[in-house]
């Protein structure tokens, strides 16, 4: 890993769909001005402004599409940070509890809660940084899939 944490690894790759030096358009625009505030193996907090740019909805709300591809980026690097593999979101499931506005402050909190050979869940808090409220509540499961196909083994589909 060139000496660098895996903590580190994930924590620069957050950094850079926030800034948007890795990704594409619709994650720079729901991730933009990210602050990662804590980062340990297993467990990410971070800050997060709601941007005023097409990320709320017609209400001047934080949009839910735009919560769920933060949740699922955010538990993507909470997971990487506890077993160095990157996965595939296998299931997604958020209960949305409340909603924040345009320029509210936020605080996400990731935490690995199992990990079962190619499976591995996060468990991903949104709450409002004032008061506490919770937001939203994200379960994720995630998966490393490894194909090992013999010639003369595959489908003729």
């Amino acid at each position: 890993m060139g000496g660098h944490s895996l903590v580190e690894i994930s924590l620069k790759w957050l950094e850079g769909l926030s800034s948007g030096k890795i990704c594409k358009e619709v994650e720079t625009i729901t991730m933009e001005g990210l602050k990662v505030v804590h980062g340990q193996k297993g467990f990410i907090r971070c800050h997060f402004l709601v941007p005023s740019r097409l990320a709320v909805d017609k209400d001047g709300n934080w949009h839910v599409g735009a919560m769920a591809t933060l949740i699922d980026n955010v538990g993507a690097a909470t997971i990487f940070s506890s077993i160095g593999l990157v996965k595939a979101s296998v299931e997604l499931n958020i209960s949305y509890y409340s909603t924040a506005k345009i320029q509210e402050e936020v605080e996400i909190e990731a935490k690995v809660v199992a990990d079962k050979e190619i499976l591995t869940s996060v468990v991903v808090e949104v709450r409002k940084k004032d008061n506490g409220e919770l937001i939203a509540l994200g379960k994720q499961w995630m998966a490393t899939l490894t194909l090992k196909v013999k010639l003369g083994e595959m489908s003729k589909l």
